[in-house]
């Protein structure tokens, strides 16, 4: 398995795509293949504050529930409606239309790149 070269990702298994001050948040193809087919999506709301490593949402699949967590802290200023519609795009397409948030960047932690990830899961 491989991973886009200009996202960052984190040990949870969420990537991190930066323009600027506000970075597109999804769940890699890595994580998604791993939780099977995603049936739900709860993700945190335009306007919410999420906190770095902090839970702000859920992914159901036909095996479990996982938690979302938030890999930068900041402002939530979009949300992915059509992946709370069709939350099998996660499994279908996690870099592209399954993105999951957008957020304005006011703290970031350790973050990975792909050669890193890619060690982390044994890809």
């Amino acid at each position: 398995m491989s991973f886009p070269e200009h996202l960052q990702y984190t040990e949870e298994h969420e990537w991190l795509d930066t323009d600027g001050d506000v970075a597109t948040v999804g769940v890699t193809g890595f994580a998604a293949s791993s939780l099977g087919d995603i049936v739900f999506v709860q993700l945190p709301s335009v306007g919410d504050r999420v906190v770095r490593g902090e839970t702000c949402g859920e992914i159901e699949s036909t095996k479990s529930v996982s938690d979302l967590y938030a890999p930068v802290s900041g402002e939530v200023v979009e949300v992915n409606d059509v992946v709370v519609e069709e939350p099998e795009l996660v499994n279908t397409d996690p870099y592209g239309t399954g993105w999951l948030f957008r957020v304005r960047v006011e703290e970031t932690g350790d973050l990975l790149d792909a050669a890193a990830y890619a060690v982390l899961t044994g890809a």
